[in-house]
């Protein structure tokens, strides 16, 4: 360690926690560390190790820093955001970029060095008078051809906490890795606490210099924004990705029990917001590996996968024992447990909307003390809890937790799932002809309706490839081929689905069972595994009607009548070319980058279409199809 570094960071840190910091023989690291301790100016810094004694100090730091509070149920704590710091800050998170570089006309972005000289500033002394906690995890299991290093430095009792739960530990990851200089870095400050909440949120800043794979984030304790190594590490992964030649995805992974449950086959999936992503990831009697981020790499002629956390991050919101029975119950069970922006009832338990329990009457939540009726700051009726409240815990917790989690090879993925929200236009459950054609026709061209109680406007469609625009740090071109190359050459290729559980019928209802989803991915079990035959049709390949009805009657006990199934299954040609035309037009206005290949594939599919519908007119029945498929 450099001479200057060892005698600022041995003052603060004091002897115990100079040693853990030096033992790792990285000059960057410690000039990282030295830096920011110089310009933050903590009072003192603690160094977390891998050891079970430096996560204690940690849980009990953000329960004396008032950052927490404890709860009825042991292990189980409660934190509050501030009023106006309840989300991602979409318009103060930017990229920072040399003059040169240029990654999207909506992609929010910043001059490198005008950035800097902003955030460098908002963080000079933010920490005086509180300690720094220098942590050490890794994304993805650890040992592992999929694992990153990371270093996140935060004053926040409660960021550092969160992500105990939610990644590895990386401390012994990093006394590996030597003089690597490839590593990703965070530094966060919640900046001045009031009442143990962010009180500059005016002052938020969420800045990701890509150049240097660090992530800034100050003024601001929500964790979309604070927890670094969630979705800011996403956008620095992304990137070096591209650069790799593997894939970094906003994606579930999940395990499907094969028929009597004599095999298991692995899928991922990425759905927009409020599209099913949980709800299918966690299908009880299923096997959870992740629910959000994945990272996918070629092994050995295979698409190999893991989650890149430990933990969830997930919004409680309708979690209720009938719903939800595995989380719920740990939820509910004694276990460490971070419950943010819900009611604390006169029990000190928390309390969420929907939660399937009779309504608290008063209670303490993000806007205080808490009677049905009161108006926060913004004269607005605030609810008992966030529409955006959270829970984080740890994926073992879970009874559907699968045992592959921490496998250092991860798992085969056998299928990929792309969902949707739209009411007119795509069957609940498609397969793609090829990989390419997936890729092109279903990922690419991902779309999810608003519903009237989110943006008071019914029905509008919001573009949203592979789920993953909010995140890209690539040009979208070139993130759609990174996703055609991964496929090359390999000995087996993982199928492609499309799914959509909220097609409605001309009565407005939907025509799909909040559990038929589990009957979807049961056909995709027995697609990937030869023993399901499929309807070809002009957009993809669909399920036949004899198949559906056993797998109704056998997964969720249910009839399932051929009306219903002409109904989901139709093709609705004037719909799906409508999307074709809207995808295109977004393609051609708004992506400079994008692949020939893929105006190719959507120009096919309208001919696809056209041709069916001279033959048969704008709506098709599957057993059409099916007939049409026979007498070929």
């Amino acid at each position: 360690m450099r001479e200057e570094n060892m005698r600022s960071l041995r003052e603060k840190c004091g002897e115990e926690n100079f040693q853990k910091l030096a033992a790792a023989q990285n000059p960057k690291l410690h000039d990282f560390v030295a830096k920011y301790v110089a310009l933050c100016n903590p009072e003192s810094v603690f160094v977390r190790s891998d050891s079970e004694e430096d996560a204690r100090y940690i849980r009990e730091k953000a329960l004396k820093n008032g950052e927490e509070a404890a709860l009825k149920t042991d292990g189980h704590t409660i934190h509050f955001d501030g009023y106006y710091d309840q989300a991602r800050d979409k318009s103060n998170t930017k990229y920072l970029l040399r003059p040169d570089e240029v990654l999207g006309s909506d992609i929010k972005s910043e001059v490198r060095e005008t950035g800097l000289k902003e955030i460098h500033g908002l963080f000079r002394n933010a920490m005086a008078g509180k300690e720094m906690y220098v942590c050490f995890f890794c994304l993805g299991p650890v040992n592992s051809e999929f694992s990153i290093p990371a270093v996140q430095i935060t004053d926040s009792g409660y960021v550092a906490h969160s992500e105990d739960i939610l990644y590895r530990s990386g401390y012994e990851q990093f006394m590996k890795i030597g003089g690597s200089e490839k590593f990703f870095r965070f530094l966060h400050s919640a900046g001045i606490l009031k009442g143990g909440v962010s009180r500059d949120v005016y002052n938020r800043r969420v800045y990701i210099d890509l150049g240097e794979e660090i992530v800034y984030s100050v003024n601001t304790q929500y964790a979309g924004n604070s927890v670094g190594l969630k979705k800011l590490a996403m956008r620095l992964a992304i990137k070096r990705a591209s650069e790799d030649g593997w894939l970094t995805e906003h994606m579930f992974v999940m395990g499907v029990h094969g028929p009597e449950g004599k095999r298991v086959t692995y899928f991922s999936g990425s759905f927009p917001s409020a599209c099913g992503k949980t709800a299918t990831a966690m299908l009880e009697g299923e096997k959870i590996i992740g629910d959000d981020i994945a990272y996918l790499r070629r092994i050995n002629g295979r698409i190999r996968a893991v989650n890149v956390e430990r933990g969830i991050f997930g919004i409680i919101r309708d979690v209720n024992a009938e719903n939800d029975p595995s989380i719920y119950k740990a939820l509910t069970d004694p276990g460490e447990i971070i419950f943010s922006n819900v009611l604390v009832d006169h029990c000190n338990s928390p309390r969420w909307l929907d939660d399937g329990r009779p309504e608290p009457e008063e209670g303490v939540n993000f806007a205080g003390q808490w009677t049905p009726g009161k108006k926060g700051p913004d004269d607005n009726e605030v609810l008992l809890a966030h529409k955006n409240a959270r829970y984080t815990i740890y994926l073992k917790n879970l009874e559907n937790c699968d045992d592959k989690l921490e496998d250092p090879a991860g798992v085969e993925l056998g299928g990929v799932i792309y969902g949707g929200r739209d009411s007119d236009t795509s069957v609940p459950v498609s397969q793609s002809f090829d990989w390419a054609h997936g890729i092109l026709t279903q990922a690419a061209t991902i779309e999810s309706e608003t519903t009237s109680a989110t943006l008071g406007q019914e029905g509008v469609r919001k573009f949203n490839l592979m789920a993953n625009l909010d995140f890209l740090s690539i040009p979208i071109g070139r993130y759609i081929q990174n996703n055609l190359d991964i496929a090359e050459g390999l000995e087996k290729t993982p199928f492609i689905f499309c799914v959509n559980y909220f097609l409605r019928g001309a009565d407005g209802k939907y025509l799909n069972g909040i559990k038929d989803k589990h009957v979807w991915i049961k056909w995709m079990e027995l697609r990937v595994n030869g023993e399901a035959d499929a309807i070809r049709t002009p957009t993809g390949d669909i399920p036949g009607y004899d198949d559906l009805r056993g797998l109704f009657r056998k997964v969720i006990d249910k009839d399932y009548g051929k009306d219903e199934y002409e109904e989901q299954f139709k093709l609705r040609i004037p719909e799906n070319i409508a999307k074709i035309e809207r995808i295109k037009n977004i393609y051609h206005t708004k992506v400079f980058d994008t692949p020939h290949i893929l105006m190719q594939a959507l120009d096919a599919q309208k001919e696809r279409l056209e041709e069916c519908r001279k033959k048969h007119g704008d709506y098709v029945s599957p057993f059409v199809l099916e007939k049409d498929q026979a007498e070929e």
